[in-house]
């Protein structure tokens, strides 16, 4: 049975949302529903929290979330990058004979990915006997719609085969990587230092909804809406 890691980073500083990862979400702290959904989860086999933040660190581990690593400061800023914080928490678990066969990334912007959608990834990542997989959504904006703009002037990012006028005759093939689901082992992610090659990593697909990124109050606002939706009904 491989070792299944949940690794959920939480730093407690946020340039869009002070002190985001316990910013209330229909009164429930942001963090919380990640946490909720990897406790959840049938096959993640251990649950880890990198944060700097004492505040932090004592609302996971009340939700049975491993807190021991802590997350140094100078990867709690905002130039410092996940995947350095990550590769970091991987030195830090083999230096304790504790490093996992599978990282699974769970950033708690991602609210409404749920266990469900974590445990169809390991298992389309297992199946398909890839090294890493990132989840990604349809579009919401088409690309033939968006414009590269420059000094020189502008550009499609994307331009259609013929003219378009109507959005049922648009290509669905375009899609967003929305951050709610990256997995992959030690050693791709070490290799490349990511989680992403192209061509090559598997893709988990997933409805709009569910990859909403929280990065400022409007995202708040829009996955409260969610929320609310799916309640009444």
């Amino acid at each position: 049975m491989p070792e299944i890691l949940g690794f959920i980073p939480a730093r407690g500083g946020s340039k869009g949302i002070p002190k985001k990862n316990l910013f209330p979400v229909m009164g429930k702290p942001l963090l919380q529903y990640t946490l909720e959904a990897a406790i959840g989860s049938r096959h993640l086999t251990r649950r880890m929290l990198s944060s700097e933040d004492w505040e932090i660190r004592d609302f996971a581990a009340g939700h049975g979330v491993d807190t021991r690593y802590i997350r140094p400061q100078e990867l709690a800023t905002d130039e410092a990058t996940t995947i350095d914080t990550v590769l970091h928490a991987l030195d830090w678990l083999e230096e304790r004979n504790e490093l996992p066969d599978i990282v699974v990334l769970l950033q708690p912007t991602s609210p409404l990915r749920t266990s469900q959608h974590i445990d169809a990834a390991i298992e389309q990542f297992r199946s398909s006997g890839c090294s890493s997989l990132v989840s990604v959504h349809p579009m919401t904006e088409h690309p033939w719609k968006c414009l590269d703009v420059s000094e020189s002037g502008w550009r499609f990012l994307a331009r259609p085969a013929k003219n378009i006028t109507r959005r049922q005759e648009y290509s669905n093939n375009y899609y967003t990587i929305n951050g709610a689901l990256y997995i992959a082992t030690p050693q791709f992610i070490r290799s490349t230092r990511g989680f992403i090659t192209e061509n090559e990593t598997e893709l988990f697909f997933m409805p709009p909804a569910a990859g909403v990124d929280i990065d400022e109050l409007p995202d708040v606002f829009q996955t409260e809406a969610h929320l609310k939706t799916a309640l009444s009904g």
